[in-house]
């Protein structure tokens, strides 16, 4: 099949799906943790092979180890795959959000307006390694009544493959409902990148492109088409030491916040500390961070305190101004010393990516200001970074996590792949109906409880 075929298929397979019932999305779901279950075994050699060939590389320097980490699908003790079982079950029980009312209007009388969530259409998702994103995304794109094209990096490209075999496979054997058969071209694979930027130039096919992955390859989407982009480019977080930070709160949080997954995106890479909190909480924080063996770029005030409480070696170095803004994935972390929580606020305002930062404070006007302040898609209050995340917010699983400032923002599940249209129900009337003037009547503007309606559309 040519791009314009896979497309033009996506496109009806998203026709059909406006009227597949809430119960058939269930039993697809269904079926696709079964089939996982089934094919694990095949499912887990397949990525020992894109790891053992991925491992090649990083050892030849052309791929990265922060990729590369992102590659396994087990994890340890099959912790990954598990979780990614959890996902589809996750998914399975939240409520269909399609034919949801979410606001409801009586115009006039026989004349009723209703604002009803739909699926976006069709959806292009482009990702690099973490071939998990396979599962999440069919899985949520079934459950939102979406068509979903899927393209996985080369280096997982075993996995993709036996992974969406797997799904399309659960899909084709799902018994019919009501004599409907679930469109077996709703999740589709290519592999190519000349497929990709044939596609991106498919407005009239694809309504949204979720690019997931490095800087590079969401900058390149992008800027290389028509089609709305959902996503984020950098995951520059930062994490602030207020000067009533509580020592113990904080070094547990900074050391999750950094050390429980380096490459993700919700990880750490800024720790600001107010001045008065350098000695007191700062050089804590920092001893455990070294003994995690993060390497820590301080600048001149930070590198004075650690200086002055004995702290010092390799693991410590200057810091330069590129290190602020800047994404490493890995056991690194920069630091700044400020003498503000407003000082704070502005650092992160210019060097941050408006992913998801964090105050870490016992003051709660300090707290409140902070998370008001701070133009992020997360803000949060004693809390580490790597809490966002769909699966922790309970979305079951997420298509990503969207730093924009359109109809999704922060990790997003289902609520990410649905927009809404309007239903106008009347009786023969016109326009010009309405008005001020002889033979005009006015509009009754009238809510209807959306606890009468909100389910009238669900099927």
């Amino acid at each position: 099949m040519t791009a314009e075929d896979v497309a033009r298929a996506a496109r009806e397979a998203s026709n059909m799906l406006q009227t597949v019932s809430s119960a058939q999305k269930s039993l697809v779901l269904r079926r696709i943790k079964e089939v996982l279950v089934e094919r694990r075994a095949a499912i887990v050699e397949a990525n020992q092979q894109d790891k053992a060939a991925a491992q090649i590389e990083v050892d030849a320097g052309r791929l990265s180890s922060a990729l590369f980490k992102r590659l396994d699908i087990e994890g340890a003790g099959g912790e990954k795959y598990t979780t990614l079982l959890q996902g589809v079950d996750d998914v399975d029980r939240i409520p269909d959000p399609i034919g949801q009312v979410t606001m409801a209007r009586r115009l006039d009388s026989d004349l009723d307006l209703y604002r009803v969530v739909c699926p976006v259409g069709v959806c292009l998702v482009i990702f690099e390694a973490r071939p998990e994103v396979v599962v999440n995304i069919a899985c949520l794109a079934i459950k939102s009544g979406n068509a979903a094209i899927l393209k996985g990096g080369k280096e997982a490209t075993r996995t993709n493959q036996a992974l969406a075999d797997a799904i399309q496979h659960a899909i084709a054997t799902t018994p019919r409902q009501e004599g409907v058969q679930f469109p077996e071209r709703a999740v589709q694979v290519v592999s190519t990148r000349d497929e990709i930027n044939s596609l991106l130039d498919m407005d009239r096919y694809v309504d949204l492109v979720i690019p997931r992955g490095s800087n590079s390859l969401v900058r390149h989407i992008q800027n290389n088409t028509r089609i709305p982009v959902l996503g984020h480019a950098d995951g520059i977080c930062s994490t602030y030491l207020d000067a009533s930070a509580d020592v113990e709160k904080a070094k547990h949080i900074v050391v999750d916040a950094k050390t429980s997954y380096p490459a993700a995106c919700n990880s750490t890479e800024t720790l600001l500390v107010h001045a008065q909190a350098a000695d007191t909480v700062f050089v804590p924080v920092a001893r455990a961070l070294l003994e995690a063996g993060v390497r820590i770029h301080a600048d001149a005030r930070a590198q004075a305190a650690l200086a002055q409480a004995g702290v010092a070696g390799g693991q410590v170095v200057a810091a330069t101004a590129d290190d602020f803004g800047h994404e490493y994935t890995d056991l690194d972390i920069a630091v700044c010393i400020v003498d503000s929580l407003d000082a704070a606020i502005d650092h992160i305002n210019a060097h941050g990516s408006k992913h998801t930062d964090a105050i870490i404070t016992e003051d709660a006007d300090a707290a409140h200001w902070f998370m008001r302040r701070v133009d992020a898609a997360g803000v949060y209050w004693n809390a580490s970074t790597r809490f966002a995340d769909g699966f922790r917010y309970g979305f079951g699983t997420e298509i990503g996590v969207s730093t924009n400032k359109t109809h999704a923002r922060g990790p997003a599940g289902l609520e990410g792949l649905t927009i809404y249209k309007y239903y106008l129900f009347g009786n023969g009337q016109g326009s010009t109906d309405f008005g001020v003037g002889p033979g005009k009547q006015p509009f009754l503007h009238q809510d209807i409880p959306l606890d009468q309606v909100r389910d009238k559309f669900v099927l």
